[in-house]
């Protein structure tokens, strides 16, 4: 179950260096998937719903070039939205439907302590796109979700190398899509994804 809203009025107790963070979601290549909800929870247990919905960034090249094992080094930062007036994260709640599969999972992803401290920390970078040097800051949340189940999360920032958050084994949501509201009806995954999975399958051991 997804988490409740918090009522009441909201204030936040430490300032941030900036205005919000970043939630956003991408997926190995080829292996689409529809995000029904991704809900995030603050330091203060203010829950913020649907922080995130609908298709996660996924490469399906039409030559069949891409490779959707492993995940890569530097991830980008995925679709995604600011989550406004929230404060550090401390949970983020998603389900998804894995269309490649298709099969719906759902993840409770736990945000460590020494990742909102690595939020409130400006570190000297250079921005090559700038040509300079600037105070960056760590304020995107990167999910990746694939088959199976698995996600991966990286906090990440402009011009900034990304940071290992955790890895999280999801389960299958029994009921389906929508909770069954949909009568099982997945989406199928674009044409050039179902070529891939057609013909090299599912690389489930590789994430």
């Amino acid at each position: 179950m997804a988490p409740k809203d918090e009522g009441g009025c909201y204030r936040r107790e430490v300032k941030l260096p900036y205005d919000s963070w970043r939630l956003g979601f991408g997926t190995p290549d080829y292996m689409e998937v529809w995000i029904e909800t991704a809900d995030a929870v603050d330091v203060r247990d203010r829950a913020f719903r649907r922080a995130m919905s609908g298709i996660a960034s996924t490469q399906s090249r039409k030559n069949l070039k891409g490779n959707p094992r492993g995940w890569p080094q530097r991830p980008g930062a995925g679709a995604g939205k600011q989550v406004l007036g929230a404060d550090l994260p401390r949970l983020i709640y998603v389900r998804w439907q894995s269309l490649a599969e298709p099969q719906t999972y759902e993840a409770y992803i736990v945000i460590p302590e020494s990742t909102r401290r690595a939020m409130l920390k400006g570190e000297k970078t250079y921005c090559a796109f700038d040509d300079k040097w600037i105070t960056g800051y760590r304020d995107m949340l990167t999910v990746g979700l694939a088959p199976g189940g698995v996600t991966r999360v990286w906090l990440m920032g402009a011009c900034l190398a990304p940071i290992d958050v955790a890895r999280v084994q999801g389960t299958v949501v029994k009921k389906g899509p929508y909770g069954g509201k949909a009568s099982g009806y997945y989406r199928p995954p674009n044409e050039a994804s179902r070529a891939y999975i057609e013909k090299y399958g599912i690389p489930y051991d590789s994430w």
